[in-house]
């Protein structure tokens, strides 16, 4: 009798701490898009008159900074309001996403550089979870069609950037790969399985191991840049560009490394790169330099002895964070929590909460509307260069709606 009126408490108490935490997250998520919505309503307004132009962040004196069509962050844009239309279900985002999804059309051919899974994955993939529009797949497929494009056998990656002089000069980057091309493939593993053909797949897995082995170190700390002979597939220089100094972690280049791998695990089940998301995403949260608030500063080790740039940085400055990297960890590891124990599925969805109600608190969240149109404040696109910090940037935005997403699906599946 004594047992059973235990259990019974035990079992009271563990539902009653479950609809605690439901709760919590449904406050964190209320509040978060209540936010949001006035604000790319402001958005809405001033980028109507320049379609084709797509909000990025701020310029000093306040104005929109506007990429253009063939820039990497275009597909974020339509990408927030299909969030808010998933949010909301009014039909005025949905037309507005329509729209702006739309006007990215062109971009299916562009094979300029490696950001075309952001530009149209972004979009239109977000677009084909609420419209069966046969013309969209066709435009996902001619897309890695033109991603495949920058594929290179012999090195067994899709080329980053094109040929360039490296950081400080010190050689010429002849085929770049970045970190943040991970998060491209995602678009081959649709285009792949919309197709039936496995090229596509194929040449995401080569990438994806080629990442692996030369961009990730031993302890899951992670390389950004890495250059390779085109023509023997060698891997000639490591550095990290927009990071304190080369043997550094950049904190965006972990986060997209977080995300990019436990992505690809998803898509083949194969346990090196569940392994290496792991081991990401615990170098991240359990490294000494992360903030007791969760939201890391733009490069883990930053001023740090032994870490050397060959840029001017004025040590005791105050250090700048990166709220976008921040979101795009709390949008991975919300992800990776359904791949693991028991013990790193609580830690990893811990993590998340933590970081997701930080941003959805001052001083991150633009609860004062510090400025008329973006959600989060205090990111950090390319410190070194002196450019974007401190600032908004749209695909910090992105990055949290999408996690806000997962964590009410998550909420409306186990409530």
């Amino acid at each position: 009798m004594n047992k059973s009126f235990y259990f019974i408490c035990l079992l009271l108490m563990i539902a009653t701490t479950s609809c605690d935490s439901q709760r919590k997250n449904e406050l964190l998520i209320e509040r978060s898009f209540d936010t949001a919505i006035p604000l790319y309503e402001n958005l809405l307004k001033t980028t109507t008159e320049n379609l084709r132009n797509y909000p990025h962040s701020l310029h000093p004196d306040g104005s929109i900074k506007y990429l253009q069509i063939d820039e990497w962050t275009g597909g974020f844009w339509p990408g927030i309001l299909w969030y808010i239309y998933e949010y909301t279900e009014d039909e005025k985002w949905k037309k507005e996403a329509i729209s702006w999804t739309e006007s990215l059309v062109s971009n299916q051919y562009n094979t300029a550089h490696h950001d075309i899974g952001f530009m149209m994955y972004c979009s239109y993939g977000n677009a084909i979870r609420f419209l069966d529009t046969p013309s969209y797949k066709e435009i996902l497929v001619q897309s890695a069609k033109s991603l495949c494009e920058r594929y290179n056998e012999q090195v067994g990656s899709i080329q980053s950037w094109n040929t360039r002089k490296s950081k400080g000069d010190i050689n010429i980057w002849e085929f770049p790969v970045i970190m943040d091309n991970m998060m491209n493939l995602e678009l081959l593993f649709y285009a792949s399985k919309v197709t039936k053909d496995s090229s596509f797949r194929d040449i995401a897995i080569s990438h994806a191991l080629q990442t692996l082995a030369h961009h990730v170190r031993p302890d899951y700390s992670s390389f950004h840049v890495v250059n390779y002979n085109p023509d023997t597939g060698k891997a000639l220089h490591k550095q990290t560009l927009q990071g304190f100094s080369d043997n550094s972690t950049w904190a965006r280049g972990q986060a997209w490394g977080i995300y990019g791998f436990t992505m690809v695990y998803r898509e083949t089940g194969d346990k090196r790169f569940l392994s290496t998301a792991e081991g990401m995403a615990d170098f991240f949260l359990d490294h000494p330099q992360l903030p007791e608030d969760k939201i890391p500063y733009w490069d883990f080790n930053v001023g740090e002895e032994g870490y050397h740039p060959d840029w001017d940085y004025q040590k005791g400055m105050e250090i700048p964070r990166d709220a976008s990297a921040a979101a795009i960890t709390a949008s991975a590891l919300l992800e990776l929590r359904d791949y693991v124990d028991t013990d790193k599925c609580h830690k990893y969805e811990q993590a998340a909460y933590n970081m997701l109600s930080t941003l959805a608190s001052e001083p991150y969240l633009n609860i004062e509307h510090a400025n008329p149109y973006y959600l989060l404040k205090h990111s950090t696109g390319n410190f070194p260069s002196n450019n974007e910090v401190d600032v908004p940037l749209i695909y910090a935005d992105y990055y949290f709606l999408e996690a806000l997403h997962r964590l009410q699906r998550k909420k409306d599946h186990t409530g």
